[in-house]
């Protein structure tokens, strides 16, 4: 199970080797994606509060990158913070995400994003529930939920 200091030893020394790696250039994701998908994951844009549409669905599923595919959650750890934004307390594997200090807009946080395509996902917090103490706190229109690999 990973924690907090886990994820800053990430973010300072390097993070796991993905499975695979997904590359594409900027014409190639914006074919791809909607404009909204693209802004948010390649652009590292942020969704309204209460907004997504995977918000407030809690159905069996994993929950996969928009961008490759990759696995990145599994629906049985998605939780509700309140927060606006569907929240998770570990990635389905330690190599899924990827974790990067994000000092934008005057405060110090944890980007997280697909460790396979760099897709902006959103951010992590300690604030989650035990017995991680992790809030990933990640867009809906970065993700797609997979009801056939419950």
């Amino acid at each position: 199970m990973l924690t907090w200091k886990d994820v800053i030893n990430f973010s300072v020394n390097g993070n796991p080797t993905p499975d695979r790696r997904v590359e594409k250039t900027e014409d190639e994701w914006k074919a791809q994606l909607t404009p909204e998908q693209f802004r948010i994951t390649r652009q590292k844009g942020t969704e309204r509060a209460h907004s997504g549409a995977l918000c407030s669905i809690y159905d069996e599923g994993k929950y996969n990158c928009v961008c490759c595919t990759t696995a990145l959650f599994d629906s049985t750890i998605k939780f509700s913070s309140g927060t606006g934004w569907p929240s998770f307390t570990q990635p389905i594997k330690e190599n899924a995400i990827k974790y990067q200090r994000d000092t934008s807009y005057g405060m110090v946080r944890v980007e997280v994003m697909c460790n396979t395509c760099d897709a902006h996902l959103g951010h992590i917090f300690p604030d989650g529930p035990e017995p991680s103490g992790l809030r990933y706190c990640i867009n809906s229109e970065s993700m797609i939920l997979d009801k056939e690999m419950a």
